[in-house]
């Protein structure tokens, strides 16, 4: 009998499809107030201040959670998920780590930096 995959393993899969090819794909805002749809901030606030750290924060750690590929491109932006990848990757489920640091090595270089 085929052993069966874990969750772990299927919850990184789940992660990997979403990924854009590169990080330069993100082109979502910088500053000011953005409004996530309902699919993503479906409890709590919906819209957040980017000027604002603990928001924009949050605001990241609920694209990174709940995005599918083409959310991930449109509300994430590729320097601002860079500066705080530091933080983000402490708020975010270990899959969602692993899966972004090593698709993006930018990403696991700038976290072992900061460890």
């Amino acid at each position: 009998m085929a052993s069966q995959p874990d969750l772990s393993d299927l919850r990184r899969a789940k992660f990997a499809r979403r990924l854009p090819a590169a990080l330069s794909e993100l082109a979502g805002p910088q500053r000011g107030p953005v409004r996530l749809p309902l699919h993503l901030a479906w409890s709590g606030l919906t819209t957040f201040d980017l000027d604002q750290l603990r928001l924009r924060i949050s605001y990241y750690r609920i694209v990174l959670a709940e995005g599918q590929h083409d959310d991930l491109v449109q509300y994430l932006d590729r320097d601002l998920l860079v500066d705080l990848w530091p933080t983000l990757r402490t708020l975010v489920s270990r899959d969602a780590r692993e899966v972004w640091e090593s698709a993006f090595g930018e990403l696991g270089g700038s976290a072992r930096a900061t460890a």
